[in-house]
């Protein structure tokens, strides 16, 4: 039907009220946040020759519109 197909192994097994399948447009439902640059932060306190960096890099997202991802849940009998 022109629909990409992905399986996550996070989503839960298929069972009685368990929220299985996601559909939608995940481009237009979650909004990925990449703020740009890398901080690196030299430790002061480790001795020569080793010297220890600390690099962090900030991310975030979140649900943008929630009508464009909907989750199925089923009931079994």
């Amino acid at each position: 039907m022109g629909f990409d197909l992905v399986e996550a192994e996070d989503m839960p097994n298929i069972d009685s009220d368990a929220l299985s399948i996601a559909f939608g447009d995940f481009k237009r439902g979650y909004l990925i946040v990449d703020r740009q640059g890398v901080s690196i932060l030299r430790d002061p306190f480790s001795a020569k020759p080793y010297v220890l960096f600390y690099t962090t890099k900030r991310v975030g997202g979140g649900v943008a519109d929630f009508d464009a991802i909907k989750l199925l849940k089923f009931a079994v009998s």
